[in-house]
């Protein structure tokens, strides 16, 4: 049975989602993940008080691209007018829902009354939740984790609360605020949020997914609608192609060569300079080279010149010389 989010966005089976990370989930990376079967992706979070303001950095975010459909927008912030006034702009760019990030542990985020700290007042998260599903005809859906700090995992009652004045789907990280990114996430709690007879949206687990293997299981144990991948997907927007390619075979594809991580790595610079001109588009990109050529033997000097040039040109030529000198590796 398809997963559905609202009435119009059909997700297939069983969807794999790009978690929208800060500077990170551009229209680049969208642009590869899209490539290697990502089935929804959001924009990088965008702030509600950045919008009102007009701020160049915040209305660029509100870029997305038919290619990319289904694509959501993903908003913050902690003044619920605020974030109404954001929703309304946000359907004007056009994009199939509006996320609301109710997850960001991050301390300038915390701090403004945003993100994950909205855990902390499931009130005010509600009323903010209703502001935002009446100020759009779009879908609404929301990403958020389990509860503050182990103990106040509230998780079960925002799904329920949350539901009832008209999201369409939840994204549950399977941390509180206070773990950060650190330890394990719990997934028992997601899967107790999906099994709670009173939920009838999808239900998208996310956290620490980071192989074929993980997925195909946890897939079964914890009884999710989808999942979402995060930190995984950087530099290896494979995986997304290669756990589709499980659930539908049973086997493992094989990963990609140097050629194949060369020829994705251009293309992802390429759409940066594209969008983001070329010292900014160029200067972004630097953080991406480590993990696209992640456990390639002697790869450290190569790296060191690829963060060092200024030019596409160079840029490119240095790639070419990877792929030649790399090619044989086995990785």
């Amino acid at each position: 049975m398809s997963v559905k989010i609202g009435e119009n966005i059909d997700l297939g089976e069983f969807p794999l989602l790009l978690a929208p990370m800060e500077d990170v989930s551009d229209p680049p990376f969208r642009y590869v993940c899209k490539q290697n079967g990502v089935d929804l992706m959001y924009t990088e979070f965008i702030s509600s008080e950045g919008l009102i303001r007009d701020a160049a950095k915040s209305i660029q975010k509100l870029d997305i691209f038919e290619y990319e459909r289904p694509i959501g927008i993903q908003i913050f912030g902690g003044d619920i007018e605020h974030m109404r006034q954001s929703a309304e702009i946000c359907t004007k760019a056009n994009p199939d829902l509006i996320d609301i990030n109710y997850g960001c542990p991050v301390k300038k985020v915390v701090c403004k009354g945003a993100g994950s700290s909205l855990l902390q007042d499931i009130d005010k998260m509600v009323a903010m939740t209703k502001a935002v599903v009446e100020a759009t005809h779009l879908p609404v859906t929301v990403k958020t984790r389990l509860g503050w700090d182990d103990n106040t995992k509230n998780v079960y009652e925002v799904a329920e609360r949350l539901q009832d004045v008209g999201i369409k789907a939840l994204a549950i990280h399977g941390r509180t605020r206070a773990q950060l990114y650190k330890g394990q996430a719990d997934w028992s709690m997601i899967r107790d949020v999906k099994r709670n007879p009173r939920i009838k949206i999808p239900i998208f687990g996310n956290g620490d997914v980071d192989s074929v293997e993980k997925a195909a299981a946890w897939r079964q144990e914890y009884e999710v609608d989808g999942i979402m991948i995060g930190r995984a997907a950087i530099g290896y927007p494979w995986i997304f192609r290669e756990i589709k390619h499980f659930f539908n075979t049973g086997e493992r594809l094989e990963g990609p060569t140097i050629a194949e991580r060369v020829d994705v790595c251009k293309t992802h610079l390429i759409k940066s300079i594209e969008w983001k001109g070329d010292k900014l588009g160029i200067f972004e990109m630097r953080r991406h080279y480590a993990n696209y050529f992640k456990g390639i033997p002697n790869f450290k000097e190569s790296r060191m010149k690829l963060v060092s040039l200024q030019t596409k040109e160079e840029i490119l030529e240095v790639l070419e010389e990877i792929e030649h000198t790399f090619h044989t590796e086995l990785i």
